[in-house]
């Protein structure tokens, strides 16, 4: 195949390459920083830092799923990918953005847990639990990543083999195939309902009922500080869906692939690099803990 995002205007290549490698740089080193800090701080080693550390770990090496590649396309000019490569990159890309969704509610249940039922934390947010949220998460995410990825290696591209994207998505994968895809287009709406919809609608029960709970908390200093726990997992949340949710769920014969690039620069390299940002700047103990481990 050949990758066609961002060939034209050879002008503004120098440009696009040097922001996409700080970008991928900043979002390696955020994301390794607040790994270190959380193994490194005994007061860290809790749920949520747990949760917020596999996040780390994940973005780092979603990004790294893609990013590279791109930059290698960008500098030697070379935009072709094997078909094995192309589906290698698809099922990394689809595994642990799965897994995104699936630990964004994962930590929605824990602060859910942790304000609404505050004196049962530490009984339902167990270490064995919480090892188990995440577990699950993993394979879920590997395993519907993988069933989507066997059925699409079965297909046949006897049409262009030009990608109008800059990684091997399943969208423009699609438009490329002259294969039956009836039953991949069912089975991929399944997949997105399942690893989409179902987390976010636990993420929003959550919330509506950390809400309720917040408003009856009598001390404005109360409110503030529990807010301030929660505004950074829903700035996250809400920067991540609503890309994905901008590019997938949409028929894909209208899909648009200037549309569909940008949005997924937003949440391959955008969110990502901005996560370490936000959960370090808006949490007291997360800059704590970076100056510890600086110091």
């Amino acid at each position: 195949f050949l990758l066609l995002g961002f060939s034209e205007h050879p002008e503004h290549w120098p440009l696009r390459f040097g922001l996409f490698l700080g970008m991928y740089l900043v979002t390696v080193l955020g994301n390794l920083l607040i790994i270190l800090a959380i193994g490194s701080d005994q007061h860290l080693h809790t749920p949520m830092y747990f949760f917020l550390a596999n996040l780390s770990f994940i973005d780092t090496c979603f990004s790294s799923t893609i990013v590279p590649k791109l930059l290698v396309n960008i500098q030697t000019q070379d935009h072709t990918i094997s078909h094995t490569g192309c589906l290698v990159q698809m099922y990394f890309f689809m595994a642990l953005a799965l897994l995104d969704d699936f630990l964004l509610a994962v930590m929605a249940y824990d602060r859910y847990v942790a304000i609404c039922l505050p004196l049962h934390y530490t009984t339902i947010m167990c270490p064995q639990r919480c090892l188990l949220l995440v577990t699950t998460s993993w394979l879920c995410g590997h395993f519907l990543a993988f069933s989507l990825t066997l059925l699409m290696s079965q297909f046949s591209f006897c049409a262009s083999h030009s990608i109008q994207h800059f990684f091997c998505d399943l969208l423009p994968l699609l438009r490329l195939t002259c294969s039956d895809t009836h039953v991949f287009h069912i089975m991929m709406f399944s997949e997105a309902a399942l690893s989409g919809v179902v987390p976010l609608t636990c993420v929003l029960v959550s919330y509506v009922h950390i809400v309720h709970t917040i408003l009856r908390v009598p001390s404005a200093g109360g409110k503030h500080r529990v807010f301030s726990t929660c505004g950074s997992h829903l700035s996250v949340v809400t920067l991540f869906y609503g890309t994905v949710f901008l590019v997938y769920f949409q028929p894909s014969s209208s899909y648009s692939a200037d549309t569909g690039m940008v949005a997924s620069v937003m949440y391959t390299m955008v969110t990502p690099m901005l996560n370490p940002f936000i959960y370090s700047l808006r949490n007291r103990d997360m800059k704590g803990a970076l100056w510890r481990l600086f110091g």
